[in-house]
């Protein structure tokens, strides 16, 4: 079991976990859902009480599966959920929420994102969020898979300074983000939440890593993640559907990667030297 369970703090002042868990690919499958929740369970027991999920996955599937995960532990848990782009309008965005607040079984969602931009106009999901916030159906909303110019689109409309994360795919391996989106973000104190963080386990395969991880005694996956966690400003929310993964997770906040890991590492996966287009999967 970790340590201690390093947090960060959101624009709100609120301080969530550096290490959460996704749940992109559960609640697709009937006989995986009991394993499923097991491993739920067991991490937020090790302290990654943030759990992300969306409307999009398995169709709702996964939002059932977390409402089995915190059932009597709901206090504990910042739950995470997204909206699609075609159900991002003034009418949609209530109507996505009061179906996914049933399917998670609870009364508020902590943080509901944008899932990514789409043709609905950004001042009209705002607004819609906001409302939402009123009426203390969610207690924070932000966005996922924005790149700089739309976080400063976002940014100048009204009430559009309360965006608390941006949620993007970053990892060794894809790095784009760090030539200007990230810095961005750093600057203006709103976190961003990594997705695929071991980039769907092929880094985990990454003989790049083994060196590092044989200095750790650490498996490459748990060098993947910590190397993520390690970035100020940054969660990490990889999915773990087995316990085996999950305490493997959670025992990636213990590794302290030196200055000599962070230049090999640098050797091995060059940070931009450039602007990339924001990437997605």
């Amino acid at each position: 079991m970790p340590t201690t369970m390093r947090t960060t703090t959101l624009p709100s002042g609120e301080a969530v976990p550096v290490l959460g868990q996704g749940t992109w690919n559960i609640g697709e499958d009937f006989s995986r859902r009991a394993d499923e929740v097991t491993a739920l369970k067991l991490g937020l027991d090790l302290g990654m009480t943030l759990i992300d999920t969306a409307e999009m996955y398995a169709s709702g599937g996964a939002e059932e599966v977390v409402a089995e995960a915190i059932a009597g532990r709901r206090n504990d848990t910042f739950v995470v959920s997204k909206v699609l782009p075609t159900n991002a309008s003034r009418t949609g965005v209530p109507a996505a929420c009061e179906k996914s607040l049933k399917r998670l079984r609870t009364d508020r969602i902590d943080l509901y994102l944008l899932h990514w931009p789409g043709s609905v106009p950004l001042a009209e999901t705002v607004e819609a969020f906001e409302a939402l916030r009123r009426a203390g159906k969610i207690r924070h909303w932000g966005v996922s898979n924005f790149d700089t110019d739309e976080m400063e689109e976002l940014t100048r409309l009204r009430a559009g300074g309360n965006v608390q994360t941006n949620q993007v795919l970053y990892n060794l391996s894809r790095r784009g983000i760090e030539f200007d989106l990230a810095p961005w973000s750093r600057q203006r104190g709103i976190p961003l939440m990594a997705y695929s963080p071991v980039d769907q386990g092929v880094l985990a395969r990454n003989a790049k890593l083994e060196a590092v991880a044989a200095r750790h005694d650490a498996t490459t996956a748990q060098i993947a993640l910590a190397w993520v966690m390690a970035q100020p400003g940054v969660i990490a929310i990889p999915k773990a559907s087995k316990q085996e993964h999950v305490r493997q997770n959670g025992a990636a906040l213990d590794v302290k990667l030196t200055s000599q890991d962070f230049a090999d590492l640098d050797r091995a996966f060059p940070p931009p030297t450039r602007k990339r287009g924001l990437e997605m999967i």
